[in-house]
């Protein structure tokens, strides 16, 4: 068992989303965290200068979107499907709506159906206001097996 795997099981038997978010390096790096909220598990992307994609108007890069849409998608199924590994991206789709303004952005995941091979998951992000949403994804993942 790896040791984010470790970590991951951990963070479910503590009930502390953000140990998910701890034991990626490339979360940290892009600033992501995870929150159990009132409506479920709500992952945030902080503002940083690095994330800006056009200087000029500033608006946030699609691909720190799109990485964001992905982590929080995958951060969902781990925390929600009782799986013996990190589940892997088949491919994602991803639909931006607006420009993401220079400031911190948070998104919330559903999954749409959950096979015993396969999981679909749609994931929303937002700004200010959850209804007006910046960009949504959907995302089909290739779930590990159980070992025997």
């Amino acid at each position: 068992m790896s040791s984010i795997e470790e970590q991951l099981l951990a963070a479910r038997a503590s009930g502390n989303p953000a140990a998910i978010s701890d034991a990626i390096p490339f979360a940290g790096f892009m600033g992501f965290t995870l929150t159990q909220g009132a409506q479920g598990l709500v992952g945030a992307l902080a503002y940083d200068e690095k994330l800006i994609g056009n200087p000029r108007l500033p608006a946030l890069h699609g691909g720190s979107i799109g990485a964001f849409l992905e982590m929080t998608a995958l951060a969902h199924l781990m925390w929600e499907i009782e799986v013996p590994g990190i589940p892997r991206t088949i491919n994602i789709t991803v639909e931006y709506l607006r420009s993401g303004k220079p400031e911190n952005t948070f998104a919330s995941a559903v999954i749409t159906k959950h096979g015993r091979r396969v999981a679909n998951v749609s994931v929303t992000a937002w700004q200010s206001d959850p209804a007006k949403p910046i960009a949504t994804a959907h995302g089909h993942f290739l779930l590990p097996e159980a070992k025997d």
